[in-house]
Order: structure tokens, then sequence, then C-alpha cells
């Protein structure tokens, strides 16, 4: 069988998520024609430990749906966040749309060791969420397009350093173990509709880029 290439991944992807359902909130606003049929906002959350390629994914589908993407990173409250930005995520965004309201959040500055501008998140057709822990099961009934993007610990640690820097490796070896807690406890990866590998490749057949239904 061949290979399935990056551009097939996006398209397969693509004709997932407008093919399923618009769960997070009523009508969206400028919906129209097939991709507002149905209400609200079509999610996409794109989840998997840090360093598998979920930010590059993430881009991609957000040009080309279009929508806006909000990243997890944003939402954490540096190294040890990882839970509170989960309840960000919930607080700031998720919960208001789902209300039919326009979510908000105020981005952390890891630099700076503290919460900077906010950024608006307008109801929209569609909307990509990436980063670790953002397929939490409570998301579930919102999302019509659950992603998992995984790669090996080395791999993944190497990009880590290779962006942050050498003396951040302990900050990732912590990250790790944290990560691999949360996903135990979730299961993110067996709820997965779709999983790729760190190059983007689907992990599993290829029919799992078919919207549900549509592969005899």
């Amino acid at each position: 069988m061949p290979a399935v290439t990056d551009d097939e991944v996006l398209a397969g992807l693509l004709r997932r998520v407008r093919g399923g359902p618009a769960r997070l909130g009523p009508a969206a606003v400028g919906t129209d024609g097939a991709d507002g049929a149905g209400g609200g906002c079509r999610l996409v959350v794109v989840d998997g430990p840090a360093g598998s390629g979920k930010t590059t994914l993430a881009a991609r589908l957000g040009g080309a749906l279009p929508a806006p993407v909000v990243h997890m990173d944003d939402l954490y409250a540096g190294w040890s966040g990882m839970a509170e930005g989960v309840d960000r995520l919930e607080q700031q965004v998720l919960a208001p749309l789902a209300a039919g309201r326009a979510g908000r959040y105020q981005r952390y500055d890891w630099a700076a060791g503290r919460y900077a501008e906010w950024h608006d998140v307008p109801r929209t057709p569609y909307l990509v969420v990436e980063g670790c822990g953002s397929g939490a099961r409570r998301f579930a009934p919102l999302t019509t397009l659950l992603v998992w993007v995984e790669a090996d610990d080395a791999l993944r640690l190497r990009r880590g350093l290779e962006r942050d820097g050498a003396a951040a490796r302990e900050h990732w070896l912590a990250w790790m173990a944290a990560e691999r807690d949360l996903y135990d406890a979730e299961g993110t990866a067996r709820r997965a509709d779709v999983r790729l590998d760190g190059l983007g490749r689907v992990v599993g057949p290829p029919a799992a880029l078919e919207p549900p239904g549509s592969v005899a």
C-alpha cells in the first residue's frame, strides 16, 4: 500500500472536520451552506505529548479551514501549570463558546513569569485547540475531531531542548513524566479519532481519515 502523504493526511482531517457534527455552542456566527449545517462551531483538538508535532499540524489545520488556533502553551502557568491550563481552557474559552458567547483568555508569559495580554476567541464555524491536555474527557461532548500526535521520547526531548535550550532539560523531564500520568488517567490516545506519528503519518488504517460511515 502506498504511503499517505502529508497533503493527503491534511485533506483527510479536513474531510472529517467538515463532515462532522458542530457540537460547540449554538449556531455559530457566519456559517452558511454545508459548513454551517447542524449549528455551532466544529472544534478540532490536537493533543499528544510535548515535542510530537502538534503545533505544526494545528497551524496547517487553522490555515486550511480557516480557524483561529488556541495554544495550550499560552494557558499553562509555566512548567508546573499543566492542570491549571486545562482548567483555564474550559473556563475562559470552551465554556463561554458553548454558552454562545465569545471566549477570552489571558496569555501566560513564560519569560516574565506572569500573565500578560488578553486574547479574544470569537464565535466562528471552526476552532482548533492544540496542546498537552486539550483532549481531556470533559471536552469530548464539545469536540468534533480529536487528533492524537505521538513521537518517541528521544525525538521529543531533542526537539524540546533545541527550542528551549539545554538548561531546560530537567523541566522537560519533569513535564514528560507529568504528561504520562495525565494521559494514563485520561486515556487520550485510546479515545482519539485519528492518530499520527511525529512525522505526520497515520498510525493505523488510512480509513481513519474518512468521515464515519463513508467507508464500506
